[in-house]
């Protein structure tokens, strides 16, 4: 089964960025953590970063050729991105949406998540684990779905 997992904008600044928010685990650290428990899994992933809507939109628009799921972590694009939200709706793959942070215990702003109704899961406040729960959640769903 192939995964992707698609980081959206500002995560590439995490270890650095609001520690106190996000942890101290850079980018390549949560990638590498995510391989990890795929092969566990028996999944295969692949992980992509952009801060760009639209190579996000592609990306996920151009899975649905090559992967059975997605696992997405929006960040600021949650409660902005229509576009990000019909590209998940359209793909017709099963996606999870996370966040590092509990977003409902944050500014009001981000109480609202526009992807979230066309995923098939929402994790969040796990900071990094999220990501685990989240595709074995995801693999979880697709096994239960192939027969």
């Amino acid at each position: 089964m192939k995964i992707l997992v698609l980081h959206g904008p500002n995560l590439a600044l995490l270890g650095t960025r609001e520690p106190e928010i996000y942890g101290m685990l850079t980018l390549e650290d949560i990638n590498r953590e995510i391989v990890d428990y795929a092969s566990e899994l028996d999944l295969d992933v692949t992980c992509r970063q952009s801060d760009i809507e639209g190579e996000l939109v592609q990306w996920i628009g151009q899975a649905r050729k090559e992967y059975d799921g997605i696992v997405i972590n929006p960040a600021a694009y949650t409660h902005t991105s229509v576009a990000l939200r019909d590209a998940i709706s359209a793909s017709g793959l099963k996606t999870v949406e996370i966040h590092l942070s509990n977003t409902h215990a944050r500014e009001e702003f981000r109480h609202t998540s526009l992807t979230a109704a066309v995923c098939v899961a929402q994790i969040q406040g796990f900071g990094a684990a999220g990501y685990r729960l989240a595709l074995k959640g995801l693999a979880d769903v697709l096994r239960s779905t192939d027969g």
